[in-house]
């Protein structure tokens, strides 16, 4: 496979496949769109098709995993490097994975202000996937509210999300999902206390797993001591993307709420630098996100998905699907 020629895709036809692929609310599998360094790979998403792709009811979500290199990016009054990636320092895995979720928890916030996504949409996701009892137990316990020793995790739910809107900063929620305008941009009461609450839950959901991951600390700290694998230690560093990636999914509508992901450069992130014992090594975390995505298409349909990448070695984990 190294030693193939890469095949040459008129660009006519290129961006036929790639709006194809987009245009879908939900697909099966990721699309990668895989070439040679200087090709115009992001040029080409950035200029020509990137725009579309966030109008009407398109939201497209942007990653460029080599923006953290701010010696070789545009964003950064750089110019990128004339050899491969690998010849440049690395960026940081915590800087990666920022940028990640910021784009995500963005797209997810439009999502809450469009109506699409609820509470309880939010704790149906987290109790398939999450041991909730616990965890909301201590939450409550944080915000000093009682309750009952044989509470339903649905009860120790809506208490929780209850409890983070008396301590949490209401105007901070207001504005992300867009509630600041003057009169709330439209909204009923009940409109606009439905969204605060999935706003809320969307909080709470970012705080259990968090929790959740901290408690796994001393596991993860002697996984990447012993360089061993875990795959319940890895899918502990990915929940937080993976929740809002199968919460845009489910919230998916035609004609009205579309979103898509882009995730260019996705071979930096194999190669960014861990800095502390917070997370898995960056191999084990660029692995276990590639792998989720193709889970979540395969098993129940995910919003379209494009990673781009100069990479072959990518390949290895994405040949059994549409690859460029």
């Amino acid at each position: 496979m190294v030693n193939k020629p890469w095949k040459i895709i008129p660009r006519p036809l290129l961006e036929t496949v790639l709006n194809n692929h987009v245009q879908r609310h939900r697909v099966p599998q990721p699309l990668i769109l895989h070439g040679p360094r200087g090709v115009g790979k992001t040029t080409l998403i950035l200029n020509r098709l990137l725009g579309d792709w966030n109008k009407g009811p398109h939201i497209a979500g942007y990653v460029d995993f080599a923006q953290s290199i701010t010696e070789h990016h545009p964003d950064h009054q750089q110019s990128y490097p004339w050899g491969s990636w690998t010849s440049v320092d690395p960026p940081l895995l915590s800087n990666c994975k920022t940028h990640l979720e910021n784009c995500l928890e963005s797209m997810t916030h439009k999502a809450i202000k469009l109506g699409t996504l609820s509470s309880q949409q939010i704790f149906t996701t987290m109790n398939k996937w999450h041991g909730l009892n616990t965890a909301l137990r201590r939450v409550l316990q944080g915000c000093k509210v009682a309750v009952p020793e044989k509470a339903s995790v649905s009860f120790l739910w809506e208490r929780a999300v209850c409890a983070l809107s008396v301590r949490r900063n209401a105007d901070e929620i207001d504005l992300l999902v867009g509630l600041d305008e003057e009169g709330g941009g439209g909204l009923s009461v009940e409109e606009a206390s439905y969204y605060r609450e999935t706003a809320f839950a969307l909080r709470l959901a970012k705080e259990v797993i968090k929790m959740q991951q901290g408690w796994r600390g001393n596991a993860i700290a002697h996984m990447n001591r012993t360089n061993g694998f875990s795959k319940t230690l890895a899918n502990s560093c990915t929940d937080w993307p993976l929740l809002m990636i199968e919460l845009l999914s489910q919230a998916a509508e035609i004609g009205f709420f579309q979103p898509k992901l882009v995730l260019n450069n996705i071979e930096i992130l194999k190669s960014a630098v861990q800095t502390d014992d917070s997370t898995v090594s960056a191999s084990m975390y660029h692995d276990n996100l590639i792998w989720r995505i193709i889970a979540l298409g395969a098993n129940d349909r995910c919003l379209p998905v494009l990673f781009v990448t100069s990479d072959r070695l990518v390949l290895f984990y994405l040949l059994p699907f549409w690859v460029l």
